[in-house]
């Protein structure tokens, strides 16, 4: 069996994928110190595609308040570098 790494460094698509989550995670551990501290473990990275950025929050109450962040947040985005242009707030189906 062909180990994963091997994998995503065999297929430039998976490489990609790769590339995206992990920068994803990057641009939220950018903007987590601008989250409030009780909103700080519930949001998680989501996808990253075309300058639109999707994050996932637990609940409602969650998504209210980072929808108000939402500018700050990609702003600072912006600021670091990051070519981002939109910034999608979605909560997590129950697990």
């Amino acid at each position: 069996m062909i180990a994963l790494q091997q994998a995503v460094r065999a297929s430039t698509v998976l490489a990609a994928v790769l590339q995206r989550a992990a920068q994803s995670q990057a641009m939220l551990e950018a903007v987590r110190p601008l989250l409030p501290p009780g909103l700080r473990q519930q949001v998680a990275a989501g996808p990253l595609e075309d300058g639109l950025w999707c994050v996932l929050v637990e609940h409602s109450a969650a998504h209210s308040k980072l929808r108000l962040l939402a500018p700050t947040l990609l702003a600072a985005l912006q600021q670091a570098g990051y070519a981002v242009t939109e910034l999608r707030i979605k909560v997590r189906a129950p697990r």
